[in-house]
């Protein structure tokens, strides 16, 4: 049991240090990750979404698709296709790191 206990750890510290990475090269405060509600405000002006969508995060289902929605637009900011995008929905502990420690650069209204 213990030993789940630290691989969960494990996942979530990998997946913190992941998303602080992607804000920074966002140009975006590494600390604003571990705020709850910001957080996902950050995330969506990441995105270029507008921040009035936070309010539609609080909709049960329309959540999901402004979720789906705003990963498709942080892959194309990050130069990402629509496969990057499945694997940050369904492997997020992999593909989380691989955009914050990868080449991966952030550009912006440029995508």
């Amino acid at each position: 049991m213990t030993l789940f206990v630290l691989i969960e750890l494990a996942i979530i510290v990998l997946l913190v240090a992941s998303i602080w990475r992607v804000f920074t090269k966002a140009g975006r405060p590494g600390w604003a990750c571990l705020v709850p509600i910001y957080n996902t405000y950050v995330f969506l002006k990441i995105a270029g979404k507008p921040g009035w969508w936070l309010l539609l995060m609080f909709i049960p289902l329309v959540n999901i698709i402004v979720w789906i929605l705003a990963l498709i637009a942080l892959a194309n900011r990050f130069g990402k296709g629509g496969g990057y995008v499945l694997g940050l929905i369904f492997l997020p502990f992999i593909f989380y790191p691989m955009l914050a420690f990868g080449d991966a650069q952030y550009q912006g209204d440029d995508a």
